[in-house]
């Protein structure tokens, strides 16, 4: 599986794409940063970070696109920003057929040091540990895509079966009265 991790950012969008599957070595294909200028009008960093990600797309091909799950934060203008240039890879994958996948922060962590409390450093030193790089990928947003990659290719599986277990249980068939009941809840007898 080929996966494009996402670290969303108005400024500096992490992007990386890993290759594999759980329990296989893993390998990096390409790790980089999207990058707007501060200084530029919101709308027209959204289509660099449009045209950025489309360019991502077509040179990796990945078959799934990993997007860090927004959270709430004291800075409002960063939420929002961060948010909205999450819309835009969830768009560009979207646009493509892409299955799109959020984590969390913490499951990130969790997932590739163990800790869903880990620092940025932790993070840094388990991907390049992981992908058997020779140095962290830098800037720190570009390890972040990297582990969303692999936290993706780690958990998409467990993940994908437990919504479809889930799923299964919503489904029709499943809400219907066992067997053994149905005789006891005709005679009246269960309330």
């Amino acid at each position: 599986m080929r996966v494009l991790g996402v670290d969303p950012g108005l400024t500096r969008c992490g992007v990386g794409v890993v290759e594999g599957v759980a329990g296989r070595q893993l390998t990096m294909a390409g790790v980089g940063v999207i990058r707007t200028p501060a200084e530029a009008e919101v709308p027209d960093r959204l289509v660099l970070i449009e045209r950025g990600m489309e360019e991502w797309l077509d040179a990796h091909r990945p078959e799934a696109v990993a997007v860090e799950r927004v959270f709430t934060q004291h800075n409002v203008r960063t939420v929002m920003g961060t948010a909205q240039a999450s819309a835009v890879a969830m768009l560009c994958a979207a646009r493509r057929g892409l299955p799109v996948a959020l984590h969390t922060p913490s499951e990130v962590k969790a997932a590739v040091t163990g800790s869903g409390r880990a620092e940025k450093a932790q993070v840094g030193a388990m991907v390049t540990r992981v992908l058997r790089l020779a140095a962290p990928p830098k800037p720190a947003d570009a390890a972040d895509a990297l582990a969303l990659a692999i936290c993706h290719i780690w958990r998409g599986p467990a993940s994908n079966r437990l919504q479809q277990a889930a799923a299964a249980r919503q489904s029709p068939s499943a809400t219907r009265t066992p067997h053994r009941n149905r005789a006891q809840h005709q005679k009246g007898t269960v309330r």
